[in-house]
């Protein structure tokens, strides 16, 4: 992910430098955005233990995922934006941690993340970079749990295929970004958003998990101002 962000602000700061001279449209009230890019969420998990009977300290780790993202925005005022990602479900899978570190994938889920966002943007309107930062919601809903052979052998050996899900939750999203105007109506977009999830896993043999996600996504894309 670390690469992403390097490349992303590389990219922003070659456009920077060819747009200097060029004359930036005013993302100003009553203007519609709409963005067109990738989104890497990476869920930033802190795992309860796997409830009895299980070995002690039996934690999971979430892998990450990369989705095309649609992103629309609605300026309220010069400076008041509403912000709403359209997207694709993300699908994570579900890996062995603690004191089952190492034994490989345990399951997958898909998660859709609906999200609104309300900004403030810094500077002029007319101004080529423009910071911004903002807070929001995020309702995340689980679908297509499914467990492997792995969590089978873990949970209940011999006895049929395991089984979990997730409950779906709503959490807090907090974001920082910055647009970069390339004319009088394109534009690209770097944005980090950091959301406060907390679900619970109920697996098919009765056992539960509390689990802390809290994912860190990632989001750059090109623009057009209506």
């Amino acid at each position: 992910m670390k690469l992403h962000i390097q490349s992303a602000v590389k990219m922003l700061a070659v456009a920077a430098a060819m747009t200097v001279a060029a004359s930036a449209s005013a993302q100003s009230a009553g203007q519609l955005t709409v963005k067109a890019g990738l989104n890497v969420i990476t869920p930033k998990v802190e795992s309860g233990d796997l409830s009895a009977p299980a070995l002690p300290h039996t934690k999971a780790a979430v892998g990450t995922d990369t989705q095309p993202v649609l992103i629309i925005t609605y300026s309220v005022t010069d400076h008041i934006v509403l912000e709403l990602p359209l997207g694709l479900p993300y699908e994570h899978d579900l890996f062995g941690a603690g004191a089952i570190e190492g034994t490989g994938k345990l399951g997958s889920s898909k998660v859709l993340p609906v999200t609104g966002l309300l900004q403030y943007r810094f500077l002029s309107p007319t101004a080529t970079l423009r910071p911004y930062v903002g807070v929001g919601a995020t309702y995340a809903v689980f679908t297509k749990t499914t467990g492997s052979a792995q969590l089978t052998a873990l949970l209940d050996v011999g006895g049929p295929p395991a089984t979990f899900k997730l409950d779906n939750k709503l959490g807090a999203t907090l974001q920082a970004g910055v647009a970069l105007a390339l004319g009088e109506k394109w534009f690209m977009d770097l944005s980090v958003t950091k959301t406060y999830l907390k679900t619970k896993a109920t697996f098919s043999t009765g056992q539960t998990q509390s689990l802390n996600l809290d994912p860190l996504g990632v989001s750059f894309g090109v623009g057009y101002k209506f």
